[in-house]
C-alpha cells in the first residue's frame, strides 16, 4: 500500500494544483482573507507508522474549528459525560454561527463542533483560570498528540479575531444569559479566539489525530482516551463535523472528519490514517473545497470509507 499510497496522493496534488475553482478564502477575519488561495496540502499518517505528504504539507495554516476536537477532548477528560448536560450531539442543521437554534433550545448549543458548542466547551475548559492556562493546556496537548514543541499560536490572527468576532460575542453572551456559560464572557472568548488561531502544517496536524485512529491511543503507547471515547469523537466528527454539510461529506467522503474555515479538515480511517488537508479557499459550506475533493478522491481510491466491506479497506 506504501507505493500505491504515494502514487495516490502524488496524483491528488496534481489534481488540486490544476483546479480552476479553488473556492473563497474566509474573508470575515481579516487576517485569514489575506491567505493566498493557490495553497494545497496533504498528509496521511498511517497506523503502521508511515507519513505520505504532498504538495504545501509542511505550511502551517490557522487550525481554526479543528481545534474544537481536541478541545473537546480535553473537556471529556475534565467533565465527562456531564458535559452532555450542557451541550448536545446532534447535528446542527444550520450554519456554524446560528443564533436561531440557541433560542429556540434555551441556550443549548447542538453539538460541540458548532461555534456555540466549542464555546462551552472553552467554558469547561477554563476551569475557573486566566485563559493563558487554557491556551498553554492546548498547546501542550497538541505539542504531545503531534510529538511536536513547535507549535503555537498565530497572535495576529486571534487579534483579528477579537476584534472582528461580534458574532461569538452575541452568541456567549446569550448563553451566559441561561447559565450555560460560567466565566465571564471575555475570558471564555480570550481562550476561545486563541484556540482556533492555533497554526499548524498537514504534517503536525495528521500527527496529532493519530490518538483517533489507534482507538485512544498515541502511537508512543501511552493512553489519550478510553477506546469508547474515542469512537464517540469519531461519530460527533462524522455527523457534525462539517456543519450543515456533515450529511453530505459523509455521503461522499465516508470518513470522519472536522473542518475549520482557515481551510483544514482532519479525517480519519479508524484502525487505518490520520489524513490532513488543506486549501484556503472554502465552498458555499464554509468548508474546503479542494480539501474536500482531495478526499473524496483519497477514499475512492483506497477504499477508506468506513462504510466500505472491511476486506475493502
Amino acid at each position: 500500500m506504501a507505493d500505491d499510497l504515494t502514487d495516490i496522493v502524488a496524483d491528488i496534488v496534481a489534481t488540486m494544483r490544476s483546479a480552476q475553482d479553488r473556492g473563497r478564502v474566509a474573508h470575515y477575519i481579516p487576517e485569514l482573507a489575506k491567505v493566498e488561495p493557490h495553497h494545497f496540502g496533504i498528509a496521511v499518517a498511517t497506523a503502521d507508522g508511515q507519513m505520505v505528504t504532498g504538495g504545501d504539507a509542511d505550511l502551517r495554516f490557522s487550525i481554526q474549528s479543528i481545534s474544537k476536537v481536541f478541545a473537546l477532548t480535553l473537556a471529556l477528560g475534565k467533565v465527562g459525560d456531564q458535559l452532555w448536560d450542557r451541550v448536545g450531539r446532534e447535528p446542527s442543521g444550520t450554519a456554524f454561527n446560528s443564533i436561531v437554534q440557541l433560542e429556540h433550545e434555551q441556550g443549548i448549543p447542538r453539538n460541540p463542533f458548532i461555534n456555540a458548542g466549542a464555546i462551552v466547551v472553552a467554558d469547561v475548559n477554563l476551569g475557573g483560570h486566566q485563559p493563558r492556562v487554557a491556551i498553554g493546556e492546548m498547546l501542550r496537548f497538541l505539542r504531545y498528540l503531534a510529538g511536536d514543541d513547535d507549535i503555537a499560536i498565530n497572535e495576529a490572527v486571534a487579534a483579528s479575531e477579537t476584534a472582528s468576532g461580534f458574532r461569538n460575542m452575541a452568541l456567549a453572551n446569550y448563553m451566559r444569559a441561561f447559565d450555560n456559560v460560567r466565566h465571564p464572557v471575555e475570558l471564555v472568548l480570550g481562550a476561545y479566539f486563541h484556540q482556533c488561531a492555533i497554526e499548524m502544517s498537514c504534517r503536525q496536524l495528521a500527527l496529532a489525530g493519530r490518538y483517533l485512529m489507534l482507538d485512544g491511543r498515541h502511537p508512543d503507547g501511552g493512553r489519550v482516551v478510553s477506546p469508547r471515547r474515542a469512537r464517540r469523537i469519531n461519530a460527533l466528527m462524522l455527523t457534525c463535523g462539517h456543519y450543515d454539510a456533515s450529511g453530505d461529506f459523509a455521503f461522499r467522503v465516508g470518513m470522519p472528519g472536522k473542518s475549520g474555515v482557515g481551510g483544514g479538515i482532519l479525517a480519519i480511517v479508524p484502525g487505518r490514517a490520520s489524513i490532513a488537508v488543506w486549501s484556503p479557499g472554502l465552498n458555499a459550506s464554509g468548508n474546503s473545497q479542494l480539501g474536500t475533493l482531495a478526499l473524496e478522491e483519497l477514499s475512492s481510491r483506497t477504499g477508506w470509507s468506513i462504510f466500505s466491506p472491511p476486506a475493502a479497506r
